[in-house]
Formats: structure tokens, sequence, C-alpha cells
């Protein structure tokens, strides 16, 4: 999970949010695909959108009025083509990086680690699923309780690997934090 910090600034601010496959199949593997509909663009990259269909093909139709494909123009900057050599980094990946390049503070939505680390060395503010779910209770689209039962569902019900202590700190801090 990402700082809170840039996280409300993503609230505040609209700007483009670039997706990779792993929050999109998660939050459709747990049934709440619906979270993202408050984002005011969601970019997916067509080879992105691949994925997710070939893993989650209602994943794609379930948001279709809100998700804007694009393909990457012009040549992969040389620090992400390093970038995506030594990580390694998936096509789709690096397609979404180079999409968020492409748009200055945009928010990277992705799960993979080294996606992750990649878009940070080049500035990119980065959240996952778990963030995503986190957010969902603040912006009142799903309750405290219904996130935490969402949360303690990812081992059984989503693909998404979490160590289990990180799930279980977020858990207790949602549990900690209020009634809902």
């Amino acid at each position: 999970m990402s700082n809170g910090d840039s996280m409300a600034t993503t609230e505040s601010a609209p700007r483009p949010v670039v997706c990779d496959a792993g929050p999109v199949i998660h939050l459709d593997e747990l049934g709440c695909l619906d979270i993202l509909q408050d984002f005011p663009r969601l970019i997916l990259p067509v080879r992105v959108r691949r994925e997710v269909e070939r893993h989650r093909p209602a994943a794609v139709g379930g948001l279709a009025h809100s998700w804007h494909h694009a393909v990457a123009s012009g040549p992969i900057p040389p620090d992400l083509l390093v970038l995506a050599r030594l990580l390694p980094l998936h096509d789709g990946e690096t397609d979404a990086l180079r999409i968020a390049i492409e748009h200055p503070g945009s928010l990277f939505l992705t799960d993979d680690a080294a996606a992750r680390l990649a878009a940070r060395s080049f500035k990119i503010s980065v959240h996952g699923t778990i963030g995503l779910l986190v957010r969902s209770v603040r912006r009142r689209q799903r309750s405290r309780n219904a996130v935490v039962s969402l949360l303690r569902g990812i081992p059984r019900e989503s693909t998404l690997y979490v160590k289990p202590e990180l799930l279980d700190e977020v858990i207790r801090h949602l549990e900690g934090s209020g009634s809902g």
C-alpha cells in the first residue's frame, strides 16, 4: 500500500488513472470493480486490456463506459527500457508505465512490486488493490465492515498475493479507525 498523501491528492484533483491488469482483475474477482467508477478518466492500455480479457473477460465490459483504451506512442524512454529489462516488466506493465509517463501527474494502478518500483523511479504515484479498497471506505463507496470482509476474503476469492502480515495490519487499522 502507498502513502496516504498521494492518495489524498488523487482524490482532490482529477487526473488520468492508468491501469495495469492486476487491480482490474482482483477487484473483479472480489466483486467490487465499481469502486473505480469515480475516477474521472481510466486509461486501459491495449495490451493490458488483452491480459484482463484473458483472465476476467467480463471485467473490461464491467466499466465499458469508463475505459479509455490507449496505445503508448513514440519510443520507449531509455530509462524505462533499462528498468523493463532489469526488473523484469511484462509488456502490459511497460505500456502502462509509458502511458503514465506521457500523462504527467497520472496515477498508476498496479499490484506488481517491480512495476511499482519502476513507477516510483519516474515519480509516478502508485496504488494497488488494497489501497483502492481502503479508499472506497473514505469515498463512502463501501462500509468499513464490507471492506474488512473483502480484505479477509482476498486469500480465498482472489488471485492477489498479499503477505498475511500486511493484510492483517490493514484489517487491524480499519477495524481500529471507527465504526462503519
